[in-house]
């Protein structure tokens, strides 16, 4: 009789790695069989249509699910045989379902700054003066420094979102998740929060980055790779511009496509 495969752990370098990863949910398959690795200074975008699995990837890889079968790894701890607590403090995560759970008076300041704690909304906690003056750089650096002290409630959608990203890095974190960053911006919006990620993808004191899109268009330059999905299931994964092209997106979103680059962009349209 033969024995199961036993997974080998990553290497030190390795900050997602997941192991014929599966997930299970009333009989059915939201992601089956996917292996994936990122490693520390890779920059990822994972494409596909609603429902391909996009956010469930990104959900195991922030420690908020576990796979049904295989075995993930999440900077070096795996699922399953780890505090999920202690590793999410290493992991920035900005995901829409954030900003329904902020209280609308909450000051732009303390919505980042909280992050130390890992609370939302501030209470009694103190904080440090560095933690503070972290939380500020964070801010004016993301074009919010006229800001922190404007209820959160009162900001568009996209100071919203900047602000998400301040507090995703205020821990300083060796992984950060984005999930679908852009949605809802106008195009000011959207290329105006497009060039301050293309910061800090080439940044090489940055956090390896993973980020949830259903757009090519929404691409920011400085990423390196990507992974198609569809219906649960890889359609192809890899360098960015090996993976993005006409035959794989059309696969991926069942729909004939042309795509064009111009530069660090991609842009797609129906054939």
């Amino acid at each position: 009789m033969l024995e199961a495969a036993v997974p080998t752990p990553p290497d030190d370098d390795t900050v997602i790695s997941f192991d014929r990863v599966s997930v299970v949910r009333g009989g059915n398959f939201l992601v089956r069989g996917v292996t994936w690795q990122v490693e520390l200074d890779e920059r990822w975008v994972i494409l596909g249509p609603n429902g391909a699995g996009k956010t469930t990837l990104l959900d195991i890889a922030a420690g908020r699910l576990h796979p049904s079968r295989g075995a993930a790894w999440i900077l070096g701890e795996r699922l399953g045989r780890t505090d999920v607590n202690e590793l999410r403090t290493r992991i920035g995560l900005t995901t829409g379902r954030f900003a329904d759970q902020v209280p609308p008076r909450e000051r732009v300041l303390d919505v980042v700054v909280t992050a130390a704690w890992s609370v939302v909304g501030r209470w009694r906690e103190s904080y440090d003066p560095q933690d503070v003056t972290r939380a500020r750089g964070l801010l004016d650096q993301l074009g919010m420094g006229a800001l922190i002290d404007r209820e959160f409630g009162t900001l568009s959608e996209g100071e919203r979102k900047r602000t998400q990203i301040a507090r995703a890095l205020m821990t300083d974190p060796e992984l950060m998740l984005l999930d679908e960053p852009t949605a809802g911006l106008d195009l000011g919006g959207r290329e105006d929060l497009i060039g301050r990620l293309t910061e800090l993808a080439v940044d090489p004191d940055a956090p390896a980055l993973v980020l949830v899109t259903h757009h090519v268009e929404e691409i920011p330059p400085g990423f390196t790779h990507g992974m198609l999905l569809r219906e649960g299931t890889v359609v192809a994964a890899g360098l960015l511009g090996e993976t993005l092209t006409a035959d794989n997106l059309t696969k991926t979103f069942g729909l004939p496509l042309v795509v064009q680059r111009m530069g660090d962009r991609y842009t797609a349209r129906a054939a």
